[in-house]
This record gives C-alpha cells, structure tokens and sequence, in this order.
C-alpha cells in the first residue's frame, strides 16, 4: 500500500472491509441446477454469492421465474467526484437484476451474457438514500436472445432509474 502526505483539511482517512468467497465454489454448484435454483441456492446462503455483490453491498431477496429483486446500502465510498453515489453502481445493479432475472429461465447447463444495456438516471443516491432495491423482469424470453427490463427504487418506492437489457443465451 502507498502511503501519501495529505493536509490536514481532508480529515482522517476512513476504510471498509471487503468480503467474498472463491467464485469456483459457487461455479461448480451451479452443475446440473437450473437457474432459478442455482439463485435461489444464492438467496438462501446455501452457495455464495458472486463477488461483485460484496463489493456494492448488494444480495438477493427475491427470486421468481422470471423476476428477481435485489436490494443494495449504497455508502460514500461509492461517490463520484460531485458528492453522489456513481452512476456505475446503479448500472451494476440494474445489469446484475435483469441478467438474473434472465438466469431464472434458464435450463441447466445454459448461461448468459448481457450484451446491450440502457438506463435512465432519475433521481440522485446518496450514502443518506437508505438501502435501494433493483427489481428485473424478463419482457420476452428467448432461444438466442432474451430481453429484460429494470428499476430501482429507494425504500419509499421512489423511483431512482430505470434500464432494458438484452442477454445473449450461451450453451446447452
């Protein structure tokens, strides 16, 4: 770690502490699971979860055929230069519930990948917003090509942002 000299004004420097598990762990319990039970496997503790979900503070709680809900506790550190939360972490997030909203219809042995995304950034977040829940649909499954939509709303159901996805379906 590279240490550097700071003034005084920018305060005492604050952390926080990652946490995720070997990713091959919850690969290799995927085999033979279709995808909605490979993710409700990850809602219920029974697999870990993918380590991005560690990174952004994000786990699932909701898990249905074709829909799946998030939830995320946004904090400073994921700021952007002007005070509010980055607009990548609302993306990840709005991927991450359409794709496994996606996942949920798929047989086993068959994966995905996002290959288009667009959002619309409604609202600000803030480290003060609360906990968030991104909620992902799928709008026409597919043999190739499976097509999803996504929100994101705060705990008083306001609605932050909002995206359409395409996943391309691999295997089987």
């Amino acid at each position: 770690m590279t240490t550097i000299d700071v003034p005084e004004s920018w305060g005492e420097a604050r952390s926080k502490t990652v946490q995720w598990f070997d990713p091959k762990v919850g690969l290799e319990a995927a085999v033979g699971k279709t995808g909605l039970e490979y993710l409700t496997a990850m809602m219920n503790g029974e697999i870990p979860g993918a380590p991005i979900g560690g990174l952004f503070n994000m786990r699932p709680v909701e898990v249905a055929q074709g829909d799946v809900v998030f939830t995320c506790a946004p904090d400073e550190s994921m700021y952007n230069p002007i005070g509010m939360v980055h607009g990548g972490v609302a993306c990840t997030l709005l991927d991450s519930v359409a794709g496994c909203a996606v996942h949920t219809t798929l047989p086993a042995g068959v994966g995905y990948s996002s290959i288009e995304i667009k959002l619309n950034y409604l609202r600000p977040i803030h480290a003060h917003t609360g906990e968030i829940r991104a909620h992902g649909w799928v709008t026409k499954p597919g043999r190739r090509v499976a097509f999803a939509e996504a929100d994101l709303r705060d705990a008083d159901g306001t609605l932050l942002a909002t995206a359409t996805s395409a996943c391309l379906i691999m295997g089987g």
